[in-house]
């Protein structure tokens, strides 16, 4: 699955680390997200989807 995380969280001048404290999650799981080793659960892509209310289509894709 492809995602927007990285583009998102720099547009809000956020580190990893402070994202990650705000989501609840490690910076290591940020990081996973990010260079698309990880796919979030859909509790968690929802989580930070309202974090940044978007709409969770606008972060991550299908990779169809």
């Amino acid at each position: 699955m492809k995602n927007k995380l990285k583009v998102y969280r720099a547009m809000h001048d956020l580190t990893q680390e402070e994202l990650a404290k705000e989501l609840k999650v490690t910076r290591q799981t940020i990081i996973a997200i990010e260079k698309l080793k990880y796919d979030p659960s859909l509790g968690l892509a929802f989580k930070i989807a309202r974090f940044f209310k978007v709409q969770i289509e606008d972060i991550f894709q299908d990779d169809e």
